[in-house]
């Protein structure tokens, strides 16, 4: 298998201005195309932008601000599969023949769902995953939370996404090794990286995944990058592939190898010899 070659789109979005954003994430991902990507990963909500009407920065309880007009626009203005800037995106992705790790909120039952689209490069929507662990510490209070770790195959890898503050909750890399993950695509929108940084590579290398992650640059955040799970190598102990700057816009360039990658997860014994019955506050 050839190495997978995956753009980390290290880029602002205009809130909340869609069709900015629309335009914007095509023009990307034909750059990114060009460049012989075969995936395009980006950032935490770039469609919708990661932002919320200013009621909700109250954090008061959602029976008062549901009736808020702001606040039921935020929730008609939600991403469905068959909106129409969705649909330039899948259109593109198979146009070029690409693969596109596409985000944005999502409608869920009632309320918003902050959400990470897989797309084939025939344009086809393979996995849709909404982000578990929504920071109910703030305004992601009123989002619906997912309530699974789904995984796809793209290219014949097995590939699943966490977001944000998924990352910070170690069940949800496991979650997906269990369900077979070989590599985890991470859409980001947040600061203090370096920790965050650790966090990855961490979750890369206990369950012998690799791991892309895009974040939009600013003072702070950027630093959008990738981790193999290969600790262990002869250039020394450290899975780093790669770690972009903190301010500058633009697409950076990554590959994995996947053969390596599965010779690596066929001979060490990470997450292989798990005791589940001594695990009881787990579930």
């Amino acid at each position: 298998m050839k190495n997978l070659k995956t753009a980390l789109i290290q880029h602002g979005t205009v809130a909340p201005d869609i069709e900015r954003n629309t335009a914007t994430a095509e023009k990307l991902i034909r750059e990114a195309a060009e460049n012989g990507a075969d995936l395009v990963l980006f950032p935490e909500c770039f469609l919708t932008a990661y932002a919320a009407p200013d009621i909700c920065e109250k954090l008061l309880p959602i029976r008062d601000i549901e009736t808020d007009p702001q606040f039921i626009k935020w929730c008609e203005n939600a991403l469905t599969e068959d909106e129409e800037h969705f649909v330039r995106i899948t259109n593109l992705a198979a146009e070029l023949n690409i693969g596109v790790v596409i985000t944005g909120f999502s409608k869920g039952k009632r309320y918003p769902q902050n959400t990470a689209w897989i797309i084939d490069r025939d344009g086809k929507v393979i996995l849709k995953y909404s982000k578990v662990h929504t920071c109910d510490f703030d305004w992601e209070r009123y989002l619906e939370s997912g309530d699974s770790f789904p995984v796809c195959r793209f290219d014949g890898i097995t590939m699943g996404c966490m977001i944000c503050y998924d990352r910070e909750y170690p069940e949800s890399a496991r979650e997906l090794m269990l369900n077979g993950a070989e590599l985890i695509m991470h859409p980001n929108c947040c600061g203090d990286m370096p920790p965050r940084l650790k966090e990855l590579s961490v979750r890369a290398m206990e369950n012998m995944v690799g791991i892309a992650m895009a974040n939009p640059p600013s003072k702070g955040m950027g630093n959008s990058c990738a981790f193999s799970p290969m600790v262990w190598t002869k250039e020394g102990f450290d899975n780093t592939v790669f770690v972009g700057s903190e301010l500058d816009e633009t697409i950076y360039y990554v590959e994995f190898d996947i053969d390596e990658i599965r010779a690596y997860r066929e001979r060490e014994d990470l997450g292989k010899y798990r005791k589940p019955k001594a695990y009881k506050k787990l579930v």
